[in-house]
C-alpha cells in the first residue's frame, strides 16, 4: 500500500536485531521467532490494512536511536501498537460483515415482496432484457437512434434537430470552475469532474436543437483564489465556433453561472458545503425562473422556456438538482462521478477508521443520502462504465438491477408496476475534442535529431521543463498523469520501474502530479505520497530517468502527450480503481498506447479502442512486464497506436452529446403548468392588481384586471389601506371578474373534509394576498398540542403588531395537520381563515388558500385547494401500490411484550388524502426510525417522503419531492413570492422534515423551548448530525430566549433587520 515503504526497512531491522532477541526481558512476540514470522505477520496484518503516519514517525525515531536496547524497546512498542490496530481492524471488519449480512437479507426480503406485488410472470423476451444488454456506449442494441460514425451522418442528424430549442441546466458545486486555464490538480475538489462538466456544457452549447446551457456552480470571492471565480457569469467560447451554429440568439450558447452561497469570502472543501445546499437551491431557482422568462420572450412566444432537464454532477449537486427538479417539475439527470457507498466500503475494508470516524471526516452518510435522493428523483442516471452499475450503484437501496429489469419489461408491455419506479441507467462515456489534434506520424528519434539542427517551430516550454530531468531524453517516455493520491498507485509504478532493469534501460518515466510550490504546503496525504516517491527514486538511483516537474498549466497537457508520442512512449494509469479514465482517451487521441488498471472504466475503454494492455494494479511485476512489452515490441506499439486512432471518434463530444440529447428527448416532458394561464405575467416580479378578497381596496383597478404587472407597489398598498369601507362591494365585483379564470380550482382531495364545490361565491382570487406583502411569516412550529400551537401562533401575531393589521406582513401556516384539523384549530382559537394567506398542510402535500366564504360563518368551509400543486408533486407517487406496502409494513410492527400482541402502527383512513397516506402511532418508542422505513420503501422501488410528525404520534407518506420547504418554493414558482422575504418560525426541534425548514435564503427564527421533546423521540437515530445540513452560524438563523414571549420574538426579528421600532 502507498506510504508503507518504511515497513520494509522496519522488518529488516527486526530480523537483524540479533542479540536483543535473546534478552529474557524482550517481548514474547520477538522471542518466539521460531514459531512466529514477524515478516509474514506484518505483511498480512499491517501492510495490507494500514497507512499510519504516526507509526512512520515512530519508526524514524527508532531507526535513528543509537542505543540498541532503546531501539529494541521502541520497536517492541511499535509491535504492540500495530497488534492493537490489527485487532481493532478485525473488530471493525466483523461489525461491517454483520451489517452487510443484514443488508443482504433486507434486500432479498424487499425484492421478494416487490416481486409478489408484481405477480405476473416474465416472458422469455423480458428475461433477456437485462442491464448487460446495454452496449458499452449506453444504448440498447435495439435503440431508435443509430450511432454517428461520420461527418455526413452527423450533419443529417443535425438538420433533424434544428427546430428544437432546448434549455439545459448542469450543476457542479465544488472545486474551482472556469472555462479557460483550469487549475486541475490544485486540490482534491478540482480534478477530472471540473474538466468534464465544463467541456460537456461547451459541447452541448454547440449542438443543434440546444439554445442555451447553464452550468451552475458556486461563486467564490475568497482572496486565496483568482478573481475570475467570483464573476457572476462567464460565457464558454466554442472550441470550433463554426460547428452547427449558423444562427446565434441573444442569450444562446453555454455559460458558467456562479450562484453565491455559503461563506462569502472563503473557499471551502466539498465536505463542508452540505449545510449551504438549500441556499444554493433557492438562488439557482431564482436564476432559472428569470432565465426561463427571458428565453420565453426571445424564442418561446412569451411563454417561459423551462429547462428540458436539470443534470446534477456528484452527490451535492444531485441533492440540489433533486430539489430544483421538484420545485420546477422538470426532468432530472444525475451523474455520480464517484459514489459514497463505494468509498465507505473501501474505507471500512482498510480498517483504519470506524464508521463514525469516517462519517465525521467525510460527511459520508450525508453524501450517501444525497445519492439515494438523486436515485429517487432522477429519470436517468448517466454512468461511464458497466462496472459502475454492476459493482457500485447496486450497493444503494434505491437501485436493484433485478427489480429494474422487471420494471423495464413491464413498462414495455404497458403492464402496471404497482407504483414502483427505478431510474434508467445509461452508459455514455465522457467525450473529448479531437478536431485540433494532429497525431505525429514520423520517426521520433530521427525527427528529434533533425530538430536540433533545424527547428521549424520552437518546442513548447513544458518539453524542456520535463527533458531537463533526463540523462537521455530520446528514450521512450512512460507517462503517468495523476494527483499524488494513494489511490492513484503511483508508488507501485515507481517500484515497478525501479526494479526492472531492462525497462530502465529502454525508457524514461515522467510523473505529472499536479502543481506544487512546496511539499510543506501540500496536504498531508499528498505530501506523504510525494515523499515516498522521492525516497524510491533515491533508493533505486533513478536520477536522470524520472521526471516530476513542479508546475504545468492545463494548456500544457496536450504538449505533454505529444512529447510522449514523439518518443514512442506509453501512457499508464495504474490506479487501484478508476471510475472511468478520461486520460486514457486523451492519450489514445495523441497516438499513445496505454497500460491501465483492470478495475473500472478502463476495461470498457480498452474493449472499444483495443490499444494497449490491462494489468492488476496490485501486481508490480505485471505492470513492469506490460510496459516493457509495449516499449520493446515496436510492431505491437504501432498496432496499438493505430487501433486507438482508428476508434477514437467513438469518444468524441459530438458523439457523446448526440446520445445525451437523445436520452433527454426520450424523457416525458414536464414543466410548471397551471390550469389558468391566460395572462403572460402570472409570475411577474411586479405586484399584480389581484390580491386576496379582504385586501383589494384600490378603486384604480377599475375592475379591468390590468394584468400587465405595471402597478406601483407603494401606491397599490397605500390604496389598499385607505378605503376599507368600500371593500365588500368591490370584493363582490372582483369575484365576478375573475370567475372565468377561477372555475375548476377545487377538487376533492381530502377524504374526510367537507371540501367546497366550485361555487362562484367561494372562489379565491387569481392572485393570493401574499404577492402584495413586504414580508411573509411562515409559522411552521410543530407543537405537541393544539393549545400550544395556538399560543405560538398568537405570539407571532402579537410580535408582528401593526405590520399585521396594515397588511405589510402576511402569514402562512405550515403544519402536518389536515385542512379539517386546521379549521377546527382556528375555530377553537377564535381565528379566521383570512388571518392567513395560505395553508401548507399534510406535511407539505397540500396547499390551501382562504376563500370568500371565510366570512360566512363556521358552517362554511373557508378554504380553496391549489389543485395545480397536486399535479406539480405527483411525480413518482406510488398511489395504491405504496399504500398497500405501508399497510403490510404497519401490520408487522407489533408490541410482542404485551400479553396480547398489539399492533403499534395502524392506518388512519380519516386523515389520509390523495397525496398523503396517514398512520397512527401508538408508541413512538417502539417504531423503527424513519430512516429504516425510508430504506424499506427504496429497496422495494417505492419513492416517497416518509415523515414522523406530531411528536411521533403520526406517520405520513407523501410524494418524494413534496415537503413543507418545497411547498414554499412552489409558491415562489407559482406566484412569484420572494423567498428572501419569508421568515420561517420553527421550534427547537420538530417533525422529521424539520431540517428542510431551517436553511435557505429565507430567515429563520427558532423558538427556544418549543417542541424540544421531539429531539430525543424522533431525531436521536439520525444518519448524520443536524449540523451537517444546517448552518447554525448563519446570520439568517436566530434563536429566541427560553421565555419565548412575543417581545422575545420581536427582538429576534430585530436581529434579522425586520420590524425595528
Amino acid at each position: 500500500m502507498a506510504g508503507n515503504d518504511w515497513i520494509n526497512s522496519y522488518l529488516e531491522a527486526i530480523l537483524d536485531v540479533g542479540p536483543g532477541l535473546e534478552d529474557p526481558k524482550s517481548s514474547l512476540l520477538l522471542r518466539e521467532r521460531g514459531r512466529f514470522s514477524p515478516t509474514r505477520y506484518f505483511v498480512e496484518e499491517v501492510i495490507t490494512g494500514f497507512d499510519e503516519t504516526d507509526l512512520y514517525r515512530s519508526w524514524v525515531k527508532a531507526s535513528a536511536t543509537r542505543s540498541p536496547q532503546e531501539r529494541n524497546t521502541r520497536l517492541e512498542n511499535m509491535c504492540w501498537r500495530i497488534w492493537n490496530l490489527a485487532r481493532q481492524k478485525k473488530q471493525i471488519e466483523g461489525e461491517e460483515a454483520q451489517r452487510m449480512a443484514k443488508r443482504r437479507l433486507e434486500r432479498e426480503k424487499g425484492r421478494r415482496e416487490a416481486t409478489a406485488d408484481m405477480s405476473e410472470d416474465l416472458s422469455e423476451g423480458e428475461k433477456g432484457d437485462v442491464v448487460s444488454d446495454l452496449s458499452v456506449h449506453g444504448e440498447s442494441n435495439r435503440g431508435k437512434f443509430p450511432r454517428i460514425n461520420s461527418v455526413d451522418a452527423m450533419e443529417t442528424w443535425a438538420s433533424q434537430q434544428k427546430e428544437k430549442k432546448l434549455y439545459i441546466v448542469l450543476i457542479s458545486l465544488h472545486g474551482l470552475i472556469r472555462g479557460e486555464n483550469m487549475e486541475l490538480g490544485r486540490d482534491s475538489d478540482t480534478g477530472g469532474q471540473v474538466k468534464y462538466v465544463v467541456e460537456l456544457a461547451r459541447a452541448l452549447g454547440t449542438m443543434p436543437g440546444v439554445y442555451r446551457v447553464d452550468l451552475l456552480t458556486r461563486q467564490i470571492l475568497a482572496p486565496e483564489v483568482d478573481w475570475s471565480y467570483g464573476e457572476p457569469t462567464e460565457m464558454l467560447t466554442p472550441r470550433n465556433s463554426d460547428s452547427f451554429r449558423d444562427e446565434m440568439g441573444e442569450s444562446s450558447g453555454a455559460y458558467i453561472v456562479r450562484i453565491p452561497f455559503g461563506p462569502k469570502d472563503k473557499y471551502i472543501e466539498k465536505e463542508l458545503l452540505w449545510p449551504y445546499i438549500s441556499e444554493f437551491v433557492d438562488g439557482a431557482l431564482n436564476h432559472i425562473i428569470q432565465m426561463s422568462k427571458v428565453l420565453g420572450e426571445q424564442i418561446g412566444g412569451g411563454q417561459p422556456l423551462w429547462p428540458a432537464a436539470i443534470h446534477g454532477h456528484y452527490a451535492d449537486a444531485g441533492d440540489s438538482a433533486a430539489l430544483l427538479s421538484g420545485a420546477l417539475n422538470v426532468p432530472m439527470l444525475f451523474t455520480g462521478h464517484s459514489l459514497g457507498r463505494d468509498k465507505l466500503e473501501q474505507l471500512m475494508k482498510q480498517g483504519r477508521m470506524s464508521r463514525d470516524e469516517i462519517n465525521a471526516t467525510y460527511k459520508i452518510m450525508r453524501r450517501i443520502e444525497a445519492e439515494e435522493l438523486s436515485l429517487d428523483a432522477s429519470e436517468i442516471v448517466i454512468t461511464s462504465t458497466r462496472q459502475e452499475i454492476e459493482q457500485q450503484w447496486r450497493l444503494y437501496d434505491g437501485f436493484d438491477p433485478i427489480i429494474e429489469r422487471k420494471l423495464r419489461a413491464r413498462i414495455k408491455r404497458n403492464v402496471s408496476c404497482h407504483g414502483r419506479f427505478m431510474p434508467r441507467m445509461v452508459i455514455i462515456p465522457p467525450g473529448m475534442e479531437f478536431h485540433h489534434i494532429v497525431p505525429h506520424d514520423g520517426d521520433m528519434d530521427g525527427e528529434t535529431e533533425g530538430n536540433e539542427d533545424n527547428q521549424a517551430t520552437p518546442d513548447p516550454p513544458i518539453w524542456s521543463e520535463i527533458m531537463r530531468f533526463f540523462t537521455n531524453p530520446r528514450k521512450p517516455m512512460i507517462l503517468a498523469l495523476a494527483r499524488a493520491d494513494p489511490k492513484k498507485n503511483i508508488t507501485t509504478l515507481v517500484k515497478a520501474f525501479g526494479e526492472c532493469r531492462p525497462l530502465r534501460e529502454l525508457a524514461n518515466l515522467t510523473l505529472i502530479m499536479g502543481n506544487r510550490d512546496s511539499i510543506d504546503e501540500m496536504s498531508s496525504t499528498n505530501a506523504s505520497v510525494l515523499l515516498t516517491i522521492l525516497k524510491l527514486i533515491d533508493k533505486y538511483d533513478l536520477y536522470g530517468q524520472v521526471a516530476y516537474p513542479k508546475h504545468h498549466k492545463q494548456s500544457d497537457v496536450p504538449d505533454i502527450y505529444r512529447l510522449a508520442a514523439k518518443t514512442k512512449g506509453v501512457f499508464i494509469n495504474p490506479a487501484f480503481i478508476e471510475p472511468f479514465g478520461l486520460t486514457l482517451i486523451e492519450a489514445a487521441a495523441y497516438g499513445l498506447p496505454i497500460v491501465a488498471t483492470k478495475n473500472g472504466g478502463p476495461v470498457d475503454i480498452h474493449r472499444v479502442l483495443d490499444n494497449g494492455l490491462l494489468v492488476d494494479p496490485h501486481d508490480q511485476q505485471s505492470i513492469a512486464d506490460a510496459l516493457l512489452k509495449l516499449v520493446a515490441d515496436k510492431q505491437l506499439w504501432a498496432k496499438c497506436r493505430q487501433n486507438g486512432l482508428k476508434n477514437i471518434h467513438l469518444f468524441s463530444w459530438p458523439e457523446h452529446c448526440k446520445t445525451y440529447l437523445s436520452r433527454i428527448v426520450s424523457c416525458k416532458a414536464r414543466h410548471p403548468q397551471w390550469q389558468r394561464n391566460n395572462d403572460g405575467n402570472e409570475n411577474s416580479d411586479s405586484d399584480s392588481p389581484g390580491d386576496s378578497l379582504r385586501d383589494i381596496q384600490d378603486i384604480s383597478l377599475n375592475l379591468k384586471l390590468s394584468l400587465d404587472g405595471e402597478k406601483n407597489e407603494d401606491a397599490t398598498l397605500d390604496g389598499a389601506l385607505d378605503s376599507e369601507e368600500n371593500a365588500v362591494d368591490r370584493k363582490s365585483k372582483l369575484e365576478n371578474a375573475v370567475l372565468t379564470w377561477s372555475k375548476g380550482i377545487l377538487r376533492e382531495t381530502n377524504k374526510a373534509g367537507n371540501i367546497e364545490k366550485a361555487d362562484p361565491n367561494t372562489i379565491v382570487s387569481k392572485f393570493p394576498a401574499f404577492r402584495m406583502r413586504k414580508h411573509i411569516f411562515v409559522i411552521a412550529v410543530d407543537s405537541d398540542s393544539s393549545t400550544e400551537l395556538l399560543e405560538n401562533i398568537q405570539k407571532v401575531f402579537d410580535a408582528a403588531g401593526s405590520a399585521k393589521t396594515s397588511g405589510i406582513v402576511g402569514f402562512i401556516l405550515s403544519t402536518a395537520l389536515t385542512i379539517s384539523e386546521i379549521q377546527s384549530l382556528l375555530l377553537s382559537g377564535g381565528l379566521s381563515a383570512t388571518d392567513f394567506d395560505a395553508f401548507i398542510c399534510n406535511s407539505g402535500s397540500e396547499i390551501y388558500y382562504p376563500s370568500s366564504s371565510s366570512e360566512g360563518g363556521p358552517s362554511e368551509f373557508p378554504f380553496v385547494v391549489d389543485s395545480d400543486y397536486h399535479s406539480h408533486i405527483e411525480y413518482r407517487w406510488g398511489g395504491e401500490g405504496l399504500r398497500k406496502t405501508l399497510v403490510r409494513w404497519a401490520a408487522s410492527i407489533v408490541d410482542k411484550k404485551e400479553a396480547n400482541v398489539e399492533q403499534i402502527v395502524t392506518e388512519d383512513e380519516q386523515r389520509s388524502a390523495s397525496y398523503c397516506y396517514a398512520f397512527k402511532v401508538k408508541s413512538s418508542e417502539l417504531v423503527p426510525p424513519f430512516k429504516e422505513l425510508r430504506k424499506l420503501m427504496r429497496i422495494q422501488a417505492l419513492r416517497c417522503h416518509v415523515i414522523y410528525c406530531q411528536n411521533g404520534t403520526k406517520l405520513h407518506a407523501i410524494p418524494v419531492l413534496a415537503s413543507r420547504s418545497q411547498a414554499l418554493r412552489y409558491l415562489y414558482v407559482r406566484w412569484g413570492v420572494d423567498l428572501s422575504n419569508m421568515i420561517v418560525f420553527v421550534g427547537e426541534c420538530g417533525d422529521t422534515d424539520y431540517e428542510g425548514l431551517l436553511s435557505g435564503v429565507h430567515k429563520t427564527v427558532i423558538l427556544k423551548g418549543v417542541c424540544s421533546s421531539a429531539r430525543a423521540l424522533l431525531h436521536s437515530s439520525r444518519n448524520y448530525p443536524l449540523e451537517d445540513v444546517v448552518p447554525f452560524d448563519s446570520p439568517n438563523i436566530v434563536e429566541t430566549t427560553e421565555q419565548c414571549s412575543s417581545d422575545d420574538i420581536r427582538a429576534s426579528l430585530g436581529k434579522l433587520g425586520l420590524l425595528k421600532a
